[in-house]
């Protein structure tokens, strides 16, 4: 299937095989055809066809992912042969090491739980949202409702945290007043 060029003088439009695929990369589950037709204004059998062809190109270029028909829809899938290499980098990328901003703020967090952001940036003298927000991504802190007096957001750590340190429960974190400075405020410290 070939597209015909735009005429001279005129914006080039994506042709219909560009715009499938620039769809396809956004989308978190199949596509149905129908929903690709009305959407570029094109016949159904023209999307059909053309999903199949750019299916078939992408398995005879060995590409590292497959345009695969699945759940009444079509959807970029890894490649069967390209799974062990992309389930090494997630795990890496689950791997990586936090900052010692993110240390910080979670010890803050897992010694002073549940505890609002606001405390947490007071406690570390800088702000912290940004961090907090890493965390919570990370699934190591979790939003645990809302402090009545303030409608402050309150946060704890999860089971993940626990599961990462090899923890059975929050009791068995180290007690901390032996690593503080003697000079603290006594409303900082506070034995767990």
């Amino acid at each position: 299937m070939t597209e015909e060029p735009a005429p001279a003088g005129e914006a080039e439009a994506p042709g219909v095989r560009a715009s499938i695929e620039a769809v396809l990369l956004v989308v978190d589950e199949p596509v149905a055809e129908i929903t690709l037709a009305q959407l570029l204004e094109r016949p159904r059998a023209e999307i059909g066809a053309a999903l199949r062809e750019l299916s078939a190109e992408y398995t005879a270029q060995g590409r590292g992912f497959d345009l695969r028909e699945a759940a009444g829809g079509w959807r970029f899938y890894t490649r069967d042969a390209c799974a062990p290499v992309v389930e090494r980098f997630v795990t890496d990328g689950q791997q990586a090491r936090l900052t010692q901003a993110a240390l910080e703020t979670l010890a803050v967090v897992a010694y002073r739980q549940p505890v609002s952001r606001a405390r947490v940036s007071a406690i570390r003298g800088v702000n912290s949202d940004g961090v907090m927000r890493t965390l919570m991504l990370r699934g190591l802190i979790q939003d645990v409702g809302q402090e009545p007096e303030t409608q402050a957001h309150l946060y704890r750590t999860t089971g993940y945290f626990l599961e990462r340190l090899g923890l059975r429960d929050l009791d068995e974190l180290p007690e901390l007043a032996p690593y503080l400075p003697d000079d603290l405020p006594d409303d900082i410290v506070e034995d767990k």
